[in-house]
């Protein structure tokens, strides 16, 4: 994202996941991919698939427009629509991108953000409008003063380019 600095960022643990034996998933390092890759391809990406978790425990699967900040997804909307009642009652959650081939999934945890941070929706509002301008989105930033904006903190992500043979896993602190 041009004109937008990122915060110093520790990098997460990578390892292999847990897959059952016949995945063919290697147990050693080799061809893990470096967190640059998912990275990018979170900070670069249009659409967004969101799992969040109803409260009967079914799934609700929702595309949304987001932006990757300092290693943390924000997205905006409605506390009234089904992922905001989801998100106010559990706030687990999964993000995804739309690629079967060039995967990366990253799970974690959402919550709304009261009275963000000034200096934080300014970042937010011109990486929404480096990515969405053309596409007729370009929020200010206090568009979030009342609420509307939501953080995902990350717990664990998966990618792979060349499924088994990259798999790789990343664990994020506390998990």
């Amino acid at each position: 994202m041009s004109g937008i600095p990122e915060q110093r960022l520790q990098e997460p643990r990578a390892d292999r996941p847990v897959m059952p034996a016949d995945y063919g998933v290697p147990d050693h390092d080799e061809n893990l991919l470096p967190w640059s890759h998912a990275r990018e391809r979170l900070q670069q990406s249009q659409n967004y698939w969101i799992s969040t978790v109803r409260a009967n425990g079914s799934p609700h699967a929702t595309p949304i427009w987001a932006v990757w900040l300092d290693d943390k997804l924000y997205f905006d909307g409605s506390p009234e629509t089904q992922r905001g009642k989801n998100l106010a009652r559990d706030p687990r959650i999964v993000a995804h991108l739309e690629s079967g081939s060039d995967v990366v999934i990253v799970e974690g945890e959402a919550r709304p953000l009261s009275s963000p941070p000034r200096s934080l929706t300014e970042r937010v509002a011109a990486a929404y409008r480096d990515k969405y301008a053309d596409l007729g989105y370009a929020p200010q930033a206090d568009q979030w003063d009342e609420g509307g904006l939501y953080e995902m903190q990350p717990r664990k992500a998966l990618a792979w380019t060349s499924f088994p043979t990259n798999c790789t896993r990343w664990r994020f602190d506390g998990e």
